[in-house]
């Protein structure tokens, strides 16, 4: 999509005008059918100079890949066709090259894809600015920040399946370099009535039902709640529950996600939920009434399990809880007196709360976001602020809120004109333009009526002065007495009516208990009722208090005002007043940047694919204040453009500019406009910048440009064919060189391989024919020399035979008979010693012998045996022969006695199972014990206690010196026993680990020897006994008693206990085995290895 240098992408590529500046004429009919013509054809942006007006297409179209956000990077705004991208790039470059704080103000009603326009724009900003492990980690947060705020602060309306029900301002910083550093969020007038109570065909917040959806059942089950929507008030109210284009599980995954990535431990994230899950419960409570003896009306709730599940929820008394939503505590004269409350009065209070809780937890939310995005380093940085604030609200029956949200939208009109114009006023002087003054709608009365003095001489300071009075005044104020008080401060205010006012009594559209205010999109006609009330916004002071006594870890930072110990006597800030503040703090904030626009539309309320609305659409034009913003464009000069980038698009209609201008820009600009005749009243020259008064010169000026490109297609054509057919022929010259190179190469070849061929034929059959004359010559020799060989030695035994045989006639029996046993003999001894088995002492082979030499031969293995268990001996270090004692220990002492011994005869034993000379914690302990610095066994055991026969986990250290007990995670001794103290050991035959220390008793022992004996459960209980009985007769120099039986005694205290063994364990416990201690006997379960493997199998 990458145009050339100089075009002008709002006159090419386009369908109807990109920029509404240059509509021919300027009318609102032309405007929207301009719009419509466009988003017919998905190109749903169009510009009014730098504004971009943005038509929700409700469909998924292609202009948001990373291609096409590469095309719009560092390019002028009107180089490339319209788009959210081109004016966050601008705004985005100024602030990082011309260090100019920008801020981007998206407005529209709800549906109108505001969200999503703030979501490219992040995606935008991320993409274009630098990379780094540090920048993509604030990138990420920045970015998972929208789905958790959308999540808590969007729900299902009648309008909008995502309808952002708050106001949000994100201000992105960055450093010097361009690169996002952090940001900080501000929130505006949560929708929190939504929690208690939604239209017909609306949801609550989101999160209500992603937490039941998306949650797993462990946690729902801690939350108390269930998957099942309609078991809860304040969600089945509506009626609607799931919602076809979200799912609400997997938007339940990608909150997490969020709240990982930002940041968020998971003490927070369960805090949240049991937020959310206390109000889901609350909003289940309900009221009965109930008569009191003093004639006052009182109420009970009727479903206590919805309380106690809340109480538990918010860590406080379920009593507490019931006394907050049934009672109200009043001081009367000084005194505290507690009033029952009526079912009317409960409900009130119950939804207060639950309203409160979410608001203040929403807040708490923004804030701990904040906390994890902002900017830590002190460094100055450069500032690109976001806006995402509601549209202008109609409504069938318009209250507080709207008139709340449409003051806003007036004073970000009023900053949107005055922006408007001042930019181009700036503009006309720095290129040297006389100014022309702009008639324009000047909303700054409607502003004054809501926030300033309607009269001079008044006190009061506007409605919502007028409204803050009459909440605080006493006396009985009621929403009516608010009207009246406004019918007499407003009655000669052009902008306001109401029904008691004599102008408008004959007003059949006017109904009592309502006013109307002329805004600039329009009249609307606000309802009086809740006015009081909702601009009170008050929470009853003892739920406040009883909130701030939970024990839940947020509530006394969502309740400051429920602490006792700073009671506070004065009134807090009415919402009408909170509000006006915010919003006069946005707009200082907004004027001390450079402000960007991006205006929403919305073209159906459908929520459908192509379906333009024109009635729909025209109200939002006139509310957005879109014609006035063309108008103040179009007053002076409707198109203005750098001299080279219109003498480049231009040069080909004037001979003295084409192909190439060779002066400056402004002289070629005014030549071509003379070859042109363009009156001179139609433009004028600024410094940088042509100025042309009227878009029909302009487009006339096109329509030569595009009947001229045909003439230069053609010569383009012409040119191209030519080089092209040259091309060709240059190509296949070359082409049929290298076809006869390559032809006469190959023949060469094939020629060169086919004598080659020939010749090894040839040589092949020659030298055949030698071998084969070779090996009939020394096959002769072989055969003569065989052949001479067994004439010799024939002829040689016939000479012995004849010269011996009349010597050795008598005895020649008896002497062959002791030559044959001799050579039998020698032969004997010479294959034994070829075939001598290896030197292991453990290698079982033995040559066969015959039964003549069978007696020999076993005397022979005996002796060969022995002989290498000696060479063997000798080749063992003083640990290795230690090593060797303890497995001989080992042998003498379990061999044909233990079950399992067998297997343990090939396992070298280890003794330091848990690398103790590593661990700093038992070095640091070693230092404060040094006899114990030999370490003989150790590994973790399961020491059976004593009186229930319960297993713990223990570090068995065996030193030198001493017996010792560690506890194995803190490394804190446990008991120290002398190894001397140790007078007989006992174990099973059987295969469990079960093993007994019997320890001798000192009338002045320590209370380790008093308690009795110990009973460890070890894996390695041969080896431990073995070391045991080694280290007691290298001190003692005398075994100790071991005592291998089925039936054990083991001393505890006083008392005797039987030990006895039992096979038929079907648990799967550590260490294999499971004790019941009775009173004088513990029985030990434990697993046969025939068992193990069956189960296994």
């Amino acid at each position: 999509m990458a145009l050339h240098q100089g075009s002008l992408a709002i006159l090419e590529n386009n369908v109807g005008v990109s920029d509404a500046v240059l509509l021919d004429p300027v009318s609102e009919d032309a405007f929207i059918e301009n719009l419509k013509l466009r988003y017919q054809h998905n190109q749903i942006y169009t510009y009014i100079g730098t504004v971009v007006v943005s038509v929700n297409p409700y469909k998924t179209t292609p202009l948001y890949t990373p291609s096409i956000i590469e095309e719009y990077r560092s390019r002028n705004i009107y180089e490339l066709p319209p788009h959210i991208y081109a004016i966050t790039d601008e705004a985005y470059r100024s602030m990082r090259d011309r260090h100019l704080d920008q801020c981007i103000i998206i407005s529209g009603e709800s549906g109108a894809g505001k969200t999503e326009a703030s979501k490219v724009i992040m995606q935008y900003v991320a993409e274009v600015s630098g990379k780094g492990e540090n920048i993509d980690t604030v990138k990420e947060q920045l970015l998972q920040s929208n789905p958790v705020l959308e999540a808590f602060g969007n729900a299902k309306t009648n309008k909008n399946d995502n309808s952002s029900r708050f106001g949000k301002y994100m201000d992105i910083e960055f450093d010097f370099k361009g690169d996002p550093i952090g940001g900080v969020i501000t929130n505006y007038l949560l929708e929190k009535s939504r929690v208690a109570v939604q239209m017909a065909g609306e949801r609550n917040f989101h999160i209500f039902y992603q937490l039941l959806q998306g949650a797993k059942l462990n946690t729902l089950e801690s939350l108390k709640l269930t998957r099942e929507i309609n078991d809860y008030n304040i969600l089945k109210s509506s009626g609607t529950g799931d919602v076809a284009t979200m799912n609400d599980q997997e938007n339940f995954d990608t909150v997490m996600h969020g709240m990982e990535v930002i940041g968020f431990t998971s003490d927070e994230v369960t805090s949240l939920f049991q937020l959310i899950g206390s109000i889901l419960k609350l909003g289940n409570i309900e009221f009965s009434h109930r008569s009191n003896d003093d004639g006052t009306d009182g109420c009970d709730l009727s479903n206590t399990s919805a309380l106690d599940d809340a109480a538990a929820l918010l860590g406080c008394s379920s009593a507490n809880l019931s006394l907050a939503l049934t009672q109200r505590s009043v001081e009367v004269r000084g005194e505290k007196v507690k009033r029952d409350l009526s079912v009317n009065d409960g409900m009130y209070a119950r939804d207060a709360l639950c309203k409160a809780l979410y608001s203040r937890m929403f807040s708490w939310l923004v804030a701990r976001i904040n906390d994890s995005i902002k900017v830590t380093s002190g460094s100055r940085t450069e500032v690109m602020g976001v806006l995402d604030i509601y549209g202008f609200e109609v409504f069938e029956q318009n209250s507080f809120e709207q008139f709340i949200i449409n003051y806003c939208n007036e004073k970000l009109q009023q900053i949107f004109i005055e922006l408007t114009l001042k930019e181009e006023q700036e503009e006309y002087i720095k290129e040297g333009i006389e100014w022309i003054h702009i008639e324009y709608f000047n909303n700054s009365v409607i502003c004054d009526l809501i926030e300033k003095p309607p009269i001079k001489t008044s006190s009061n300071v506007g409605i919502l002065a007028l409204l803050d009075e009459e909440c605080l005044r006493p006396g009985n104020a009621t929403d009516l007495t608010f009207l009246e008080k406004l019918n007499q401060a407003c009655q000669n205010h052009p902008h306001y009516e109401s029904k008691a006012l004599k102008k408008c009594q004959n007003d059949k559209t006017l109904s009592h208990g309502t006013f109307r205010l002329k805004h600039y999109a329009g009249n609307v006609t606000y309802k009086v009722d809740g006015f009081l009330d909702k601009n009170n916004d008050l929470l009853f002071r003892h739920l406040s208090q009883a909130m701030y006594q939970c024990k839940h870890c947020l509530m006394k930072g969502l309740f400051p005002e429920g602490n006792p110990s700073e009671k506070s006597l004065k009134r807090p800030a009415t919402a009408g007043s909170q509000f006006k503040i915010s919003v006069t703090e946005l707009m200082k904030n907004l004027l001390s940047k450079n402000p960007n626009y991006i205006r929403c539309v919305k073209p159906n309320n459908l929520k459908a694919a192509d379906n333009f609305d024109e009635n729909l659409v025209r109200f939002q034009v006139r509310y957005l204040g879109l014609m006035e913003n063309v108008r103040v464009k179009r007053a002076g000069y409707a198109f203005r453009q750098v001299y080279f980038q219109f003498l480049y698009r231009y040069k080909m209609l004037a001979g003295p500019t084409w192909p190439r201008w060779g002066g400056k820009p402004q002289e070629g600009v005014k030549i071509l406009l003379e070859v042109q005749g363009v009156p001179q009243d139609e433009y004028a020259f600024g410094k940088t910048k042509l100025f042309i008064r009227n878009p029909k010169t302009l487009f006339d000026m096109e329509e030569k440009r595009r009947q001229h490109m045909h003439v230069l297609a053609t010569k383009i054509q012409s040119v191209y064919k030519g080089w092209k057919q040259k091309t060709l022929y240059l190509l296949m010259r070359r082409s049929q060189i290298i076809i006869s190179a390559r032809f006469r190469g190959f023949w060469g070849q094939k020629v060169y391989k086919k004598t080659k061929s020939a010749t090894l034929v040839l040589q092949c059959f020659a030298r055949g024919w030698k071998a084969r004359a070779l090996l009939r010559k020394l096959k002769r020799e072989k055969l003569e020399i065989e052949s001479a060989n067994v004439i010799r030695k024939h002829y040689l035994g016939w000479r012995v035979r004849k010269e011996y045989q009349p010597r050795f006639r008598r005895i020649a029996g008896p002497k062959i008979s002791r030559f044959f046993v001799i050579a039998l003999r020698k032969k004997f001894l010479l294959d034994l010693k070829a075939k001598l088995p290896s030197l292991s002492p453990i290698d079982p082979e033995w040559p066969a012998c015959p039964r003549r030499f069978q007696a020999a031969s076993d005397q022979l293995k005996v002796m060969y045996h022995a002989w290498r268990c000696r060479k063997y001996r000798r080749k063992f270090s003083e640990a290795e022969k230690y090593k060797m004692k303890e497995k001989l220990m080992a042998s003498e002492l379990f061999k044909d006695k233990k079950e399992g011994y067998a297997k343990t005869v090939p396992i070298p034993f280890k003794g330091d199972y848990q690398n103790l000379l590593a661990n700093p914690k038992w070095k640091k302990l070693q230092s404060q014990m040094p006899q114990d610095s030999h370490i003989v066994f150790a590994d973790v055991v399961q020491k059976i206690h004593r009186a229930n026969g319960k297993a713990v986990e223990q570090l068995l250290v065996m030193s030198s010196q001493n017996l010792v007990l560690v506890e194995h995670h803190s490394m804190m001794v446990k008991y120290r026993i002398p190894i001397t103290d140790i007078s007989a050991m006992s174990v099973s035959p059987h295969p469990d680990k079960i093993i007994v220390f019997h320890v001798q008793k000192h009338e002045n022992g320590d209370g380790s020897c008093k308690k009795g004996d110990f009973v460890f459960v070890c894996e390695h209980t041969i080896e431990l006994v073995s070391k045991a009985c080694l280290v007691i007769k290298n001190i003692k120099d005398t075994l100790p008693e071991i005592h291998i039986a089925p039936l054990l005694k083991a001393q505890f205290g006083k008392s005797e206990v039987q030990l006895s063994f039992k096979n038929g364990l079907t648990e799967n416990l550590p260490g294999g085995v499971k004790v019941v201690r009775k009173k004088h006997t513990m029985d030990i379960l434990y697993n046969s290895p025939t068992q193990q493997s069956s189960s296994g199998s």
